[in-house]
């Protein structure tokens, strides 16, 4: 149970495979506004069986990031995503050729000499750095969005939050890929019965 805490607090365990490291693959991620509040937009029907969503400044920002996420995280693609009223799904590709580092061997540098106190690390400061180099790329990159969205709603007077966790599932093969990507494709016309159409 020692495992299970940190800073003598309890912490929630980690939703990630501890079996892959994250440093590249193919990923089906979703990621949801704290109560699944309508804060991207609306969906609004264009004919019987098509949809599309209309999205807010928000959404617009977020989709805009989305678009270029390459831009920021060279090691990055999102080739497939759909905004929607209150969550958005992707496949992300993660290319560990193009990865900076390995995570947790991250190269540190303060501009000082070490001092005695900073070469003796505490145990829990070795438990989250084993955490955080089980993360990889992916947790980096969905971070870096979500944490563009919410200055952008800072800046603009607007009253956002994440979901603290985001979803992700380990794409395996190219049968899986097609049925993913119809599925984010097809999320705005299946909209009226998607779980997560909540108000």
């Amino acid at each position: 149970m020692a495992d299970e805490k940190f800073g003598n607090r309890y912490r929630t365990k980690s939703a990630r495979a501890l079996w892959h490291d994250y440093g590249g693959g193919a990923y089906f991620v979703t990621v949801c506004t704290k109560n699944r509040e309508h804060l991207f937009g609306e969906i609004v029907r264009c004919a019987p069986t098509a949809a599309t969503v209309q999205l807010t400044k928000l959404g617009q920002f977020l989709h805009e990031n989305l678009q270029n996420v390459n831009a920021h995280y060279p090691y990055a693609e999102i080739p497939v995503f759909v905004v929607m009223p209150n969550h958005w799904h992707a496949i992300v590709f993660i290319d560990g050729d193009k990865t900076p580092y390995e995570r947790g061997n991250a190269p540190v540098e303060t501009g000082r000499a070490p001092s005695l106190q900073s070469q003796m690390q505490s145990q829990s400061q070795i438990q989250m750095q084993k955490t955080d180099s089980r993360k990889g790329w992916l947790s980096v990159t969905i971070g870096g969005i979500k944490s563009a969205v919410t200055k952008f709603a800072n800046r603009n007077n607007i009253d956002f939050a994440w979901q603290m966790r985001f979803h992700d599932h380990i794409i395996r093969d190219q049968n899986e890929l097609n049925r993913i990507a119809c599925y984010i494709e097809n999320n705005p016309q299946t909209w009226e019965n998607d779980g997560m159409n909540v108000k």
